[in-house]
């Protein structure tokens, strides 16, 4: 059976299950974008091999590691996700990484990957609470450890094979009645060296590479009748080319995380995260800014106040919070606040 057939069997029995609770595939354009960030795998970060953590590292620690084995805590996760379906939201982007079998490359799955089957069965019942629920795969060389040995084979002829490959499945696995995805996100944050710092092997895209290579993750996305979405930190330090070369059709995300919105109260190195929701603004580009509750609980609402008074409307489609727990009990309380908080500006209009 070749990849797409089994993906569409699959699809069947999803859409069976759907059928009986209905159906959050697509929102209205005009609709603002309320969304919220959860993580189904955690290889996505990279600070030390999991074989090289300390003997006595607390579990916190070793989740920030690569595993084996998928670490989401399945109690954990119906908690957030039941928890968001009540806060009003409309928007849920999956992380996914190594969470979901991909029949294309079934040797990027761990111990505890989630069937295709299960998986849409819970898109089916994240749909049937109303939300639009989107793919999320990372491919920023500092967060695409869920590759495996092709994140060290980067803008390489298998790369870009296997790159397609993951993103068809993924594309296939979200779409419901014939209708993919709306969005599609690609994560791309981060991609420096310093980010890197304490990685084993720093592998980081500059000038035409990244170009080349980000704008042909956009064509695999697009050719598919979805519209790519990224982090869009790269316009911090490469602002003019970024505005002139970013095309319009990909809808972007910047983040900040702090307490500060006063860019003249802000250093040079950091005013960029702020003022680059000025600058998308002024260039005409679609934005879902993002806050988080990662380092101070004021900063959603902050963000979502600065982002209403300096962009314009029409191109403001929504926010997204991510505070950026792990699916773990630890950090269960985080995430759950984080809701919360996303709750709370819903509920203001």
């Amino acid at each position: 059976m070749s990849r797409r057939d089994f993906l569409r069997a699959s699809a069947m029995t999803a859409g069976a299950v759907a059928a009986g609770v209905g159906n959050a595939q697509t929102g209205k354009a005009d609709k603002p974008i309320w969304a919220c960030l959860l993580h189904l795998g955690m290889n996505s970060w990279k600070d030390v091999p999991l074989s090289r953590a300390p003997a006595d590292a607390s579990r916190s620690f070793k989740v920030r590691c690569m595993a084996d084995y998928l670490r989401t805590d399945e109690g954990v996760w119906r908690q957030l996700t039941d928890h968001l379906g009540k806060s009003g939201a409309n928007m849920l982007i999956i992380d996914l990484a190594e969470g979901v079998y991909l029949p294309s490359h079934p040797e990027l799955s761990v111990k505890g990957t989630w069937s295709i089957e299960k998986f849409q069965k819970e898109l089916a019942r994240l749909r049937g609470m109303g939300l639009e629920v989107i793919p999320k795969m990372n491919f920023s060389t500092c967060h695409d450890s869920w590759l495996k040995d092709y994140q060290r084979m980067v803008s390489t002829k298998k790369y870009y094979e296997v790159c397609a490959d993951v993103i068809g499945d993924a594309i296939d696995i979200f779409t419901l009645d014939g209708k993919p995805p709306r969005f599609f996100h690609l994560g791309y944050d981060e991609e420096t060296p310093g980010h890197q710092s304490t990685f084993e092997m720093m592998i980081v895209r500059q000038g035409e590479l990244w170009w080349h290579d980000f704008l042909w993750f956009a064509k695999q996305v697009e050719d598919k009748g979805v519209r790519p979405w990224i982090w869009s930190d790269y316009c911090w330090h490469h602002k003019d080319e970024f505005l002139k070369r970013m095309p319009k059709s990909v809808l972007q995300s910047n983040w900040y995380y702090g307490k500060e919105f006063d860019v003249s109260k802000m250093g040079e190195s950091s005013r960029p995260y702020v003022q680059t929701y000025v600058d998308l603004a002024e260039a005409g580009f679609d934005q879902v800014p993002t806050g988080a509750n990662w380092s101070c609980d004021t900063n959603f609402s902050d963000t979502v106040k600065f982002c209403r008074k300096h962009c314009p409307p029409e191109h403001l489609k929504g926010f997204m919070m991510a505070s950026w727990q792990r699916t773990i009990p630890e950090e269960l309380e985080k995430g759950l606040r984080g809701i919360d908080q996303l709750a709370a500006e819903i509920a203001r209009g």
